[in-house]
């Protein structure tokens, strides 16, 4: 197939702790061309702009086409492969950060349901490509893939207030407030307790809605999401790891520093020498 491509972007570094792009680009399949099984540590989002495929997500098979996007998620098993006959042209973006859930909740994607048939195609292929457009090293350019990347998930929001009877799931609700309040309180001495009470669901519902919603549990959300903030803290480089540990909700800095190495791979004191300072 003479027609075949691929063009792609990986972002080796960013600035930006609330949504980073981790790679964007675009592709003509051969037949039968095959992603995974596997797994990915960040959002992924196709969109179809010719062709067909199958894309398979914890064992599940779904038929996408033409002017259809599919969204892996974090820890998801996946699958992608291209039609024997039709094989698809798609363009993806790939990203994570502190907001990226909160943003993918309001996309219109169902929990039992990845797969969304776009209303507006034209308009959500042209947000996605620009993302492309607009790659390069400079710190310019990631801010204009990031804020184009906003346009295409922003672009995707009006979808989903386009679709008829339907209504947020109460999972994703739950999961929603959740994450908000941990957003306004991840800097208190709180507990996995306090946030199912606030949200008004016991502990083990909290659990499960988080484990199907976003693929992980509260308390590795929430010390993810202090330990994504202490990292820009520590790229600010102007309070100690102990003015740190407490600012992001760690009131032993021998604990954080601990959690830390867990999370990150190394102590926060070897953090900005370390080259994984471009890693949400």
């Amino acid at each position: 197939m003479s027609n075949i491509y691929k063009q792609s972007f990986k972002q080796t570094q960013t600035n930006n702790i609330e949504l980073s792009i981790y790679n964007c680009g675009l592709q003509r399949c051969e037949k039968g061309y095959s992603w995974g099984p596997g797994v990915r540590d960040h959002y992924l989002i196709h969109y179809v702009a010719a062709g067909k495929g199958t894309f398979v997500v914890n064992g599940v098979t779904y038929e996408v086409k033409s002017g259809d996007v599919f969204l892996a998620k974090p820890s998801q098993l996946i699958c992608y492969t291209a039609d024997q006959e039709d094989p698809w042209e798609y363009y993806w973006v790939g990203f994570n950060g502190s907001n990226a859930n909160k943003l993918v909740l309001e996309l219109p994607f169902a929990v039992d349901n990845p797969i969304h048939t776009c209303k507006n195609p034209d308009k959500v292929k042209d947000t996605l490509f620009s993302i492309f457009l607009s790659r390069g090293p400079e710190n310019y350019s990631e801010a204009l893939m990031v804020g184009y990347l906003y346009l295409f998930l922003a672009e995707l929001m009006k979808e989903n207030q386009r679709q008829e009877n339907r209504s947020q799931t109460s999972s994703s609700a739950y999961v929603s407030s959740a994450i908000k309040f941990i957003q306004f309180n991840y800097s208190h001495e709180i507990a996995i307790d306090d946030i199912a009470k606030a949200v008004g669901i016991s502990r083990s519902h909290l659990y499960r809605v988080f484990m199907s919603n976003v693929g992980e549990s509260p308390i590795d959300y929430l010390t993810n999401y202090r330990i994504n903030e202490a990292c820009y803290l520590l790229r600010q480089g102007n309070l100690s790891i102990a003015e740190i540990a407490t600012s992001v909700g760690f009131f032993d800095q021998f604990y954080f520093s601990r959690v830390f190495k867990k999370v990150k791979g190394v102590p926060p004191s070897k953090y900005l020498s370390s080259g994984k300072v471009g890693q949400p």
